[in-house]
């Protein structure tokens, strides 16, 4: 059914038809993830699991994650057939395996893994539109991939809530293992290169090919990685993430906690309200990749363009250091998803940068570097957030989140080179 329908489809749609397959894998994949943060009020409640050990099973998943450059060299090798979707398979079991978790030290080792298998998500969105898009595509294309990660963010607290009125939050693991699995078996039977997609014209191929830089052009075996690791542009990219994605972290694995504990919301309170901060970042997704495009219309460079668009973002995030000083909780949750949308705008920009400094033969490689740094800033938040927040509580960690994002900035300015 699916393949006819792409030899059907005009050759304009059909790497927008692809890249809407990868969608629902961002979808399933941050929805997998973001259950245990929507869960966590009810789960440490019933597991007797301390804010401290908390903290070290969302570290867990981090640590898991920061293997992206791994997980980034294996698609490289691969092929981003089989190597997303053994990934994929791999963190669909792993999140079934969540229904036998017992205490906190179990949680922490799923949450290990899990991280592992699904930082891949990333570099493969990465690779796939390095290979897939012209260079005046990747932006709108990244923040569409990146809308799934809010999107399924946003699936997550309706989805918990369900699970826990329906008898067990173990329900919700069970769900988004399952529909994990059943996007393996599509994305296997669909999906194919682009030199060898059925659904794909020569006139698309052509056009694919005259929108992409020609020194990002290779088919080489990726390079030794520490190559990578000599290159300036890669920790142009690597340091700015490093200082702005502590921001998801908080939203996606300490707000539900956050908004129970500290403004007094229940499961029904945080099922109306808790998706609203990843709504707002999905809108964050396309605003993004709309101004660099605007500032590119007028004149200013692809890099010059996402080094702006980043620090506009960085502006907005400030708003985020206020979050713990206003009284009213829905004021609260008003600034959380200025911090969702802020976030999301500069978040696609940077991740974009990977496809656009990087040669397509170690693109995952670099994202997956990249990732590695963003999952360590997320990792240091997460464990002392864990260890401080009863003694401090949460207003010092929400100052320190609105200034980041304007180091990273700065980073961005000083390190990156354009290409010559």
């Amino acid at each position: 059914m699916i393949p006819a329908l792409l030899r059907k489809s005009a050759w304009r749609k059909t790497r927008w038809l692809v890249l809407a397959l990868f969608v629902g894998a961002m979808i399933i994949n941050y929805l997998a993830r973001s259950v245990m943060g929507v869960a966590a009020p009810v789960v440490l409640a019933q597991q007797g699991i301390s804010n401290a050990q908390y903290g070290w099973i969302t570290g867990a998943m981090q640590l898991g994650v920061m293997l992206q450059p791994i997980a980034g060299f294996v698609l490289d090798r691969l092929g981003l057939k089989l190597g997303f979707a053994l990934f994929a398979i791999g963190w669909s079991i792993i999140t079934l395996g969540h229904m036998l978790a017992r205490g906190w030290v179990s949680f922490a080792a799923l949450r290990l893994v899990l991280g592992f298998t699904e930082g891949s998500a990333q570099p493969a969105g990465q690779k796939l539109v390095a290979e897939w898009f012209p260079a005046r595509e990747r932006g709108l294309a990244g923040g569409i991939y990146n809308i799934g990660a809010s999107l399924g963010a946003v699936l997550a607290p309706p989805l918990v809530a369900w699970a826990v009125y329906a008898g067990s939050w173990r329900l919700a693991f069970a769900v988004a293992g399952a529909l994990g699995l059943v996007w393996s078996l599509l994305w296997l039977r669909w999906y194919a290169p682009l030199g060898r997609h059925r659904g794909v014209s020569a006139q698309e191929r052509a056009a694919i090919a005259e929108g992409q830089e020609e020194h990002l052009q290779s088919d080489a075996p990726p390079p030794p990685i520490r190559r990578l690791l000599a290159r300036r542009n890669l920790w142009g990219i690597a340091l700015p993430r490093l200082l702005a994605d502590p921001v998801w972290g908080m939203l996606s694995l300490w707000l539900p906690l956050y908004l129970a504990r500290e403004r007094g919301f229940d499961m029904a309170h945080l099922a109306l309200f808790g998706w609203l901060p990843f709504l707002a970042a999905d809108l964050g997704c396309l605003f993004g990749p709309a101004v660099a495009s605007q500032l590119q219309r007028r004149g200013v460079t692809l890099i010059d363009a996402r080094r702006l668009t980043f620090t506009l973002g960085a502006l907005m995030m400030t708003g985020i250091g206020f979050v713990g000083l206003v009284a009213n909780p829905y004021a609260a949750v008003a600034l959380l998803c200025l911090a969702g949308f802020a976030h999301q705008t500069l978040s696609v920009t940077i991740i974009t940068m990977a496809s656009d400094l990087f040669p397509r033969n170690e693109v995952g490689t670099a994202a997956g570097f990249a990732g590695l740094s963003a999952n360590l800033g997320v990792l240091i938040f997460s464990l002392l957030l864990g260890s401080l927040v009863d003694r401090l509580g949460y207003s010092p960690f929400f100052m320190l989140l609105g200034c980041l994002d304007l180091l990273g900035a700065g980073l961005l300015w000083t390190l990156v080179r354009k290409p010559s």
